[in-house]
């Protein structure tokens, strides 16, 4: 569908006249609609429009301007809108249907409900229990930043810029007001930075309590745009049944030390908490939440790359869990409904403070279902950067190990994209660029960047096998398919899922998901250097380790480089633990027995 044409508004308008003036309902639904289709300047000629039927098209984003004030229905159903501010240029509008607009949250019904104060009718139900809402959170917001700003002004001295002190006002007022359940903190803070704003024009006279002007100013009501959430519902093409329940660990079960040095017993791993934090409403009867990833801190101020903290963050649910692994206590949560989160990932930014002075701030990229990136403030325990990173639900992300603000996504879309996410503002504000684009043939599941060169390839396990790509970003291409496809042993194996990938050092990659019950030791650099110009290599085995005989896929596979150990889950709730120093130093070993796991931790 290309633009809007005054003849197409006369034929689809209602009733039927040569003269757009005279439409009072129009239906533009099911025309494959995008944003800018919506001229403002031919829809504001219908000037005693009051139905509109925008549903089922590809809209995400209502122009400002469109000059229709006396506009009274407004159906904008199955679309892409993930903004409701601009509907204060409707302030005549009694009904409104949103439904099926997936980038849409609880928020936005509040937003929705305080621009328009005639509104009656929300997706077909009443607005009035809504509308009590606002005005409660309305007067208790006021009522907090009016005390803040008494608080804030009583602390300044004479000397001090008025205009300065009244931006940081705004600031400290959107960081400290908080109020409501986190589900509501994206409108909260929203009105508080309204409130504020209005607090320091006025001079710091009283706002009204209940003070919901019938059109905000186009200043305010846009003011913070806001990121916009995925789908809600899973792409069919994520297994919904592919992992294990939440079963109870017992005591660990030692096995044979095999891979280490007779004089040298491997070490014994004991738990040492039991934590369910990700169970819907925190019941202990919850076995259906998943635990999808988990990431450590790095320690970032031992001065050792590589070297983590005691401090780890879990995903799962809707929830993001930070723990203290020495005292099991989960030091913060954050929570996202209507998400389901997937993948963790750490990196730290050096960012300068209002005073002028460099701090390394730890942040925390969260992603899942809805296709969105969350970056987290985690000691403050707030998101403060959203990107919209794809359009179906990202599977895992990762961090360049050598550019601090450098994200890689990988996502069921079929594409994995390199951001940078730059660093926040002081008002810890994000504003990523897309740097690369990444063609795969099957879905994404896991990303590593090859240890030894990091800045010039990536290696991604997929559905279809494992493949890499050329990351270099002083090549011109900024869409790339993939470079080499490596094949493992046997035409069974040749196009099976990796769902496991780690480097255990610069060289030996530990894979898994290629053969049933085998996690498979494979050299990068003897792998690449028979590689020629083939888009297809075969891999150069050092050993096989032996693994559980399961079908089900998704088991998280991690190595301790430093250590020489490599830990991978199964179905049965057991840990398998790999001591491989030996196969590090050696030439490779025969490889027709694969190996024992040197320890496994078991469950029930």
């Amino acid at each position: 569908m290309g633009p809007l044409s005054a003849r197409l508004l006369m034929q689809r308008g209602r009733p039927k006249s040569d003269r757009l003036g005279k439409i009072r309902s129009l239906d533009l639904s099911g025309l494959k609609l995008l944003s800018e289709h919506l001229d403002p300047k031919l829809l504001s000629r219908l000037t005693q429009l009051q139905e509109l039927d925008l549903s089922n098209n590809q809209l995400e984003t209502l122009p400002a301007n469109l000059g229709l004030s006396h506009l009274r229905i407004l159906r904008c159903a199955n679309n892409q809108l993930g903004d409701v501010t601009t509907l204060c240029q409707f302030p005549q509008l009694e009904e409104l249907s949103l439904e099926g607009n997936p980038f849409l949250t609880v928020s936005d019904n509040l937003k929705v409900s305080f621009l328009l104060p005639k509104l009656r009718k929300v997706n077909g139900k009443d607005a009035s229990s809504t509308s009590s809402q606002v005005e409660s959170l309305n007067r208790e917001l006021t009522s907090r930043v009016t005390a803040h700003w008494e608080k804030f002004m009583a602390t300044l001295s004479p000397e001090e810029e008025a205009e300065k002190a009244q931006e940081d006002f705004v600031r400290s007022a959107i960081r400290d007001v908080r109020y409501g359940p986190e589900s509501l903190s994206e409108f909260t803070q929203w009105r508080v930075r309204m409130i504020s704003e209005e607090l320091v024009a006025s001079g710091g006279i009283q706002v009204h309590e209940a003070d919901r002007p019938e059109r905000p100013s186009k200043a305010t009501a846009a003011q913070e745009p806001r990121a916009k959430p995925g789908a809600l519902k899973r792409p069919d093409d994520v297994p919904l049944n592919l992992s294990p329940n939440k079963r109870v660990c017992t005591a660990p079960v030692e096995g044979s030390p095999v891979g280490s040095d007779d004089s040298q017993p491997a070490p014994k791993l004991e738990p040492l908490h039991f934590l369910q934090c990700h169970s819907k409403n925190n019941s202990p009867r919850d076995l259906e939440t998943q635990l999808w990833a988990c990431a450590f801190e790095p320690a970032w101020e031992e001065g050792h790359v590589g070297a983590t903290s005691q401090t780890v963050a879990t995903c799962g649910g809707e929830a993001v869990c930070v723990i203290d692994c020495q005292t099991g206590i989960v030091l913060h949560k954050y929570k996202a409904p209507g998400e389901e989160f997937f993948s963790v990932a750490w990196t730290a930014l050096m960012v300068v403070t209002q005073a002028g002075h460099k701090k390394r701030w730890s942040v925390l990229a969260a992603a899942g279902l809805r296709g969105l990136v969350r970056l987290l403030h985690v000691r403050a325990g707030f998101c403060c950067g959203v990107i919209r990173a794809h359009k179906k639900a990202i599977a895992t992300l990762c961090f360049s190990p050598t550019h601090e603000t450098h994200l890689f996504t990988a996502s069921y879309d079929k594409r994995i994209i390199l951001w940078d996410i730059g660093v926040p503002n002081h008002d810890y504000e994000f504003q990523a660029s897309q740097l690369l684009t990444l063609d795969t043939t099957s879905i994404p599941l896991r990303l590593c960047p090859v240890a030894s060169c990091p800045d010039a390839y990536l290696l991604a396990g997929c559905e279809g096998g494992c493949c890499c790509w050329d990351v270099r970003l002083d090549q011109p291409q900024k869409r790339r398919v993939c470079d080499v496809e490596f094949v493992f042993e046997g035409s069974e194996a040749s196009r099976r899922r990796v769902d496991g990938l780690a480097f255990v050092n610069d060289d030996v990659v530990a894979s898994k998901g290629n053969g049933l019950g085998t996690i498979c030791l494979w050299s990068w650099s003897q792998t690449w250097l028979g590689r020629g110009s083939q888009s297809t290599v075969a891999v150069v085995v050092l050993a096989r380790l032996q693994w559980s005989h399961t079908e089900l896929a998704y088991f998280s596979l991690s190595a301790c480089p430093d250590e020489g150990i490599v830990l991978c889950g199964d179905e049965e709730g057991n840990v398998w633990v790999y001591d491989i120093k030996r196969i590090l130093t050696q030439q490779p070993l025969p490889l027709a027995a694969p190996q024992a796991p040197t320890q496994a931790v078991r469950g029930h």
